[in-house]
């Protein structure tokens, strides 16, 4: 793994370039480095999430998702190099089957709202999206491992389903789309 940073501000970055962690330089437009900032992002806003009220196990489980996403710019950042494995995958398809076990099927749309936790959910859910955008992207630039596009596939469905436990946790339900609504 690359060298642990003791300096912040090294000014390296001042023409618009930035380090990987094998140490090459690349753009910091690059589609590398978006990918890269998308993950950084996301992992950001369930560090928010994380101060709100969870159920039960929750909280614990996502630390371990951010140490995952944590991984998964590690890996995005040495080219070639692999940090997220199929376990991890399948942990998430574990979290998707315990949530989803107890919601109610869903007949309509919801939308992205109820409780403040819940829509913080959802910026989760909608910024892992973004990354998995950007994830596919390098993939038809560059050699990317499976394991990352899988994971952030299923954590985006993993917070959809997190944002409606947590409306139910807040005493809420799922805020449906009313397509026949009356429009003023």
């Amino acid at each position: 793994m690359g060298n642990r940073l003791s300096k912040i501000a090294t000014r390296t970055g001042d023409d618009g370039s930035t380090g990987l962690g094998d140490g090459s330089r690349t753009g910091k437009d690059s589609v590398r480095i978006a990918a890269l900032g998308d993950v950084d992002e996301l992992n950001s806003f369930v560090g928010l999430l994380l101060c709100e009220d969870l159920p039960g196990d929750l909280r614990e489980e996502l630390v371990t998702i951010q140490h995952d996403l944590f991984d998964l710019g590690g890996e995005l950042c040495i080219p070639g190099y692999q940090l997220i494995k199929t376990e991890q995958v399948a942990r998430l398809d574990e979290l998707l089957e315990k949530y989803n076990a107890d919601l109610p099927v869903l007949k309509e749309f919801i939308l992205p709202a109820g409780s403040r936790a819940a829509s913080l959910a959802h910026v989760c859910r909608t910024v892992c999206r973004r990354a998995e955008r950007a994830i596919v992207t390098l993939s038809k630039l560059e050699t990317i491992n499976a394991e990352p596009r899988q994971y952030v596939n299923r954590l985006s469905d993993l917070m959809f389903v997190l944002a409606r436990v947590l409306n139910r946790h807040a005493g809420g339900t799922d805020v449906l789309w009313q397509h026949e609504r009356k429009r003023t």
